[in-house]
């Protein structure tokens, strides 16, 4: 191939699902055209965001915390220094031979398991496997709900390999490389139901997800009108997903539903200069007053003189506590 067929090849024929094609050709590239696939690993390794993001947290959660309990190291914000004096090149040596040694200890008792290989499954390599299991996540994490525009999305197995877990369909489960290197080997949690709690038959408001009732919507959120409003304009923002807690949010839904209040509010202010104020608020449990159970934010416009006393209102919830002097 010359130089010409290359460059062609990359400005103009080359597809990308993700980032793996340039880097390989540019590592290679800075390798003089030939090298080792381990030495392209971990070339790869570090052009990896999120794997130096995860060592970053592992580093100030453990070793640096547990190394400047001892006085050996010193750190200052984000910089990391031995606390001991100018070494000599021969004291450096000895040292470097030493901590070799430990290493080396430490992975004859403990085996290579020391490492996190819970991303690496040679048996995992069926990608209409993997296609389906992105098509029935909806291309999000179950867990925390982040899409492949925010971090890579893992096939992770619910009941971990290291406990007997099989490379098979009912026990794979998508989740974002963030929420999978969380997890690790210790929980066999299936968040699956979250994809599956998407939509309910009999719920009124799953039924207004599809109705023309909608005025605002978003991927993971919608916005309808109360229909037993308290002021004129109150609307309430719902998650499209079925569920009944507030506090059950992924951010991503929680993202939508707070987006939708600031441009649902930003309309009732253009259309009515009478609003002065709103009251936001959502009830979370039948104690609270929650009377439909799927998760829902009200938005509610205030206008002078529309109630004689509006302070604490909120406080109002509960009998008698919305007067500050009821106390």
């Amino acid at each position: 191939m010359t130089f010409e067929e290359l460059r062609t090849f990359i400005a103009s024929t080359m597809r990308m699902s993700h980032i793996y094609q340039p880097l390989l050709i540019k590592s290679l590239i800075e390798a003089g055209g030939v090298s080792t696939i381990r030495q392209l690993a971990t070339t790869f390794l570090t052009n990896d965001e999120s794997q130096i993001v995860f060592y970053e947290k592992r580093l100030k959660d453990m070793p640096i915390k547990v190394l400047a309990k001892h006085g050996i190291i010193a750190r200052d914000g984000e910089l990391v220094s031995l606390s001991t004096k100018k070494l000599s090149l021969e004291q450096k040596a000895e040292l470097k031979k030493l901590c070799e040694q430990k290493i080396q200890e430490y992975i004859a008792s403990r085996g290579w398991k020391i490492w996190d290989y819970s991303l690496l499954d040679d048996t995992l390599t069926d990608d209409k496997l993997r296609f389906r299991l992105l098509i029935e996540a909806k291309g999000r994490c179950a867990l925390c709900g982040a899409t492949k525009d925010e971090r890579p999305l893992d096939v992770d197995h619910i009941i971990p390999r290291a406990k007997g877990g099989k490379t098979e369909y009912a026990n794979l489960q998508v989740l974002c490389s963030k929420c999978n290197r969380t997890k690790r080997d210790k929980d066999d949690t299936d968040y699956r139901n979250l994809i599956a709690a998407e939509y309910k038959e009999g719920c009124v408001f799953c039924q207004k997800s599809k109705s023309k009732e909608v005025i605002l919507e978003t991927e993971y959120a919608f916005a309808v009108l109360d229909v037993f409003p308290a002021t004129k304009g109150h609307t309430l923002i719902i998650p499209k997903r079925h569920f009944s807690d507030y506090f059950e949010m992924t951010q991503k839904e929680y993202t939508a539903t707070h987006d939708l209040i600031r441009i649902r509010r930003k309309e009732l202010i253009e259309r009515d200069n009478k609003i002065e104020g709103f009251n936001i608020g959502a009830n979370a449990g039948e104690v609270a007053g929650q009377t439909v159970g799927h998760c829902h934010v009200h938005l509610i416009p205030r206008r002078r003189g529309d109630t004689p006393n509006p302070r604490g209102v909120i406080r109002g919830a509960i009998s008698n506590k919305m007067d500050y002097n009821s106390e």
